[in-house]
């Protein structure tokens, strides 16, 4: 799946803006912003149900929008709704769903699955909201999918639903299928993605795999434990530039830049250097959490 400068606008409110996107075969990409950052919007225009401005969208090889008859039959769609007829039953809904595709997977498999056999009567605005999200789920997957949009898969659900979720993505992956998922939580991504992409105000701001988008314009920490008063120029002859070396603390230096195992090794030798036992060599590294929230903002948004 590929997204070239595409452009979405909503009268004055540019919501997609020039964005490019890759999903490759057997991946999984983790699409993450803040609320109005553009990230639904994208996902309905790979799923044909929005027509960009400007710029092209490929799902598949296919126009979504031109070719969404052809397109339909090879992808699964999780919508955060469920979007389940509410007085149908849970089984009713699967079943309907597994008829449209030519070799579905069983219907009573996936329920017993997913944890809904015993749902499988149980009308569906009678559900409980995580029995709801793992139908919807169903109804994603029951095609077998080339590629699968997961909105939200794990909302509302308990540990060992969300587990099972995480088991049922990662098995699509080894099956071959891409995943294009949005989240908002950030271990999600972490655990799951083989790529993340930030999207905010409908631009990309980091993209890579999580821990490269973990490095993304932020320093490593490395703390240094030894006796008070070491001399610190040494040891900021051989870094390279743009490092920063202190001791806030009699005793306590802190390096700060990307740190590497070079970086370590050549530390613990600057304090050997001087006679020094070092006692803690700690290496603090941010968080996708931390990346994406200097990225896009701390504040919560509506």
């Amino acid at each position: 799946m590929r997204l070239n400068g595409v452009v979405k606008k909503f009268g004055d409110t540019i919501a997609v803006n020039e964005l490019d996107l890759t999903v490759e075969r057997a991946q999984v990409l983790a699409l993450l912003g803040p609320n109005g950052a553009g990230k639904t919007t994208t996902v309905e225009m790979c799923e044909g149900f929005v027509t960009p401005d400007a710029g092209t969208v490929r799902v598949l090889g296919l126009d979504p929008v031109a070719d969404s008859e052809a397109l339909r039959p090879r992808i699964g769609v999780m919508l955060q709704g469920g979007g389940a007829y509410p007085g149908s039953k849970a089984g009713e809904m699967l079943d309907l769903v597994a008829s449209y595709s030519a070799d579905p997977i069983d219907p009573a498999w996936l329920l017993n699955c997913l944890g809904l056999d015993e749902a499988r009567r149980t009308p569906y605005r009678r559900l409980s909201g995580g029995q709801q999200q793992r139908l919807a789920l169903a109804c994603a997957l029951v095609g077998r999918p080339e590629l699968v949009f997961l909105d939200e898969p794990t909302a509302g659900l308990d540990a060992q639903a969300r587990l099972l979720v995480w088991e049922l993505i990662d098995a699509l992956r080894r099956d071959g299928v891409s995943v294009l998922l949005t989240t908002h939580l950030m271990d999600e991504a972490e655990e799951l993605a083989d790529e993340v992409v930030i999207i905010d105000h409908g631009r990309v701001v980091a993209a890579g795999t999580p821990e490269e988008v973990a490095r993304t314009g932020s320093e490593h920490q490395l703390w240094l434990s030894a006796s008070a008063g070491l001399d610190l120029a040494p040891l900021r002859t051989v870094l390279p530039d743009g490092f920063r070396v202190r001791e806030p603390q009699p005793g306590r230096y802190l390096v700060e830049g990307a740190i590497d195992p070079a970086v370590v090794t050549a530390a613990a030798s600057w304090c050997a250097d001087q006679g020094a036992l070092v006692s803690e060599i700690r290496v603090y590294q941010r968080s996708l959490e931390d990346v994406f929230l200097d990225l896009t903002g701390r504040e919560l948004r509506g």
